[in-house]
């Protein structure tokens, strides 16, 4: 699976992410992207746990956890996060500390 975050072309198995504290970690392994206050993906991931903002210009399979604000397109599980959330779909529970867009 190929991923771009923030610009940074990535390969991984899993598809599986985490940032915190300005860390990125991509299936288990850390990768460097310079500043990840705001993280942008491009491609489709599994799960997603971060502690800012995150962008997904792709699907997420699973759950989304973020400290932030979420922008993405479907999610197959849940979404929690500390700031808004915009996405088509979301199979799973919505819990955001902001306001909800579902586009259609």
């Amino acid at each position: 699976m190929n991923l771009t975050i923030n610009g940074i072309k990535i390969q991984c198995d899993d598809g599986n992410i985490s940032v915190n504290n300005n860390k990125v970690i991509v299936d288990g392994n850390e990768v460097k992207i310079g500043d990840a206050s705001h993280v942008v993906i491009e491609g489709n991931v599994n799960n997603l746990d971060v502690t800012g903002s995150v962008e997904v210009k792709g699907d997420v399979e699973g759950k989304v956890n973020a400290g932030g604000s979420v922008t993405c397109e479907d999610v197959g599980g849940s979404v929690d996060a500390g700031g808004s959330i915009t996405a088509n779909n979301v199979d799973g529970d919505i819990d955001a500390g902001g306001s909800v867009h579902i586009r259609k």
